[in-house]
């Protein structure tokens, strides 16, 4: 028998439904060549575009720094600022950040910015969190790269008891004396929050401490070790069960028996072999997919009713 997920917030609740598979986009739905920066051309009518077809959520990034080994900027806009545009520009898709790089961040601020775009947008707040992989970023902001693991679990330390009433705490990020409080509080108690890879943490630390698991495509075989690995250690530290999901670039080709061809963390492909391809995934146990468009030279309007009209049918309905 199927276990059920934790009951979070309306996000989390429609994103991530146990044996099935949704659909999300990362922000900006645009393509651009990795020398440039985004347009950001019609971002917020693509959003809203994205609710109305059916995406269960919009994924943005954490990029404080343009660094050119990198090469991107994301949304290029600070995604706490961003999300709260998109909490009054949208009513019912999920709205998340994947993923925050907690190391970089005070907590305190965190917690009261996802609280704050949480009940702005009626729980739909998703929280990936990262311990960040753009070394550097963290003489930038006078931070030793070397301690981002140890930092990173004190950080959700701190934001866990930051969503309760008047918390007590003392960590390297500060003291929390029972007398003071972080407002607003989260619709459902606490912000969903979902691991990227690893954070430096042992692997069960994150089946345990987290509300899901963030990763990257790959071949079939490892991705269901890896699937299989991350819910047998969830089973062990849980009376429930936790999502699944990964990133996927795509370029959508016009004819639609169109073969896959690699690119970056994806393909190039028809939408028969892009149908398939997330079936299989599917039944290995992934439970959302956060396309990105960047190497999409369709048009991105084109491009999205195309998989609203014959991929989205096949998977959970979302909003």
């Amino acid at each position: 028998m199927t276990k059920p997920f934790a009951s979070l917030n309306r996000a989390y609740a429609q994103t991530f439904q146990p044996g099935r598979l949704s659909l999300g986009l990362v922000v900006p739905i645009e393509d651009y060549l990795p020398e440039e920066r985004p347009a950001m051309d019609r971002h917020i009518d693509r959003v809203r575009l994205a609710e109305e077809l059916g995406f269960a959520a919009v994924w943005l990034r954490d990029i404080p720094f343009e660094v050119p080994s990198f090469g991107d900027v994301g949304q290029m806009f600070d995604p706490f600022v961003y999300l709260g545009a998109l909490a009054m520009q949208t009513d019912r898709i999920g709205i998340g950040i994947a993923s925050a790089i907690l190391p970089l961040r005070h907590p305190a601020h965190l917690a009261k910015a996802a609280a704050s775009v949480d009940v702005l947008s009626g729980g739909r707040m998703l929280l990936g969190v990262a311990s960040g992989d753009r070394p550097e970023e963290y003489p930038a902001m006078a931070i030793d790269y070397e301690t981002r693991g140890m930092r990173f679990r004190e950080s959700v330390e701190y934001m866990k008891a930051a969503f309760h009433t008047n918390p007590r705490l003392e960590n390297g990020f500060g003291r929390l004396n029972g007398h003071v409080d972080v407002l607003p509080k989260p619709t459902a108690g606490r912000i969903p929050m979902l691991i990227t890879g690893g954070c430096q943490q042992p692997p069960e630390w994150g089946a345990e401490h987290m509300d899901g698991f963030i990763t990257y495509p790959r071949p079939a075989a490892m991705q269901q070790s890896i699937v299989e690995g991350y819910r047998a250690r969830v089973a062990e530290a849980c009376d429930v069960d936790k999502p699944v999901m990964q990133s996927l670039y795509i370029n959508l080709m016009s004819a639609a028996d169109a073969p896959a061809r690699p690119i970056h963390l994806g393909f190039s492909s028809g939408v028969e072999y892009l149908l398939r391809y997330l079936k299989e995934i599917e039944a290995l146990g992934v439970n959302h997919v956060a396309i990105n468009l960047r190497f999409n030279y369709a048009d991105t309007e084109d491009t999205l009713r195309q998989l609203a009209e014959v991929i989205l049918p096949e998977f959970a309905s979302n909003v």
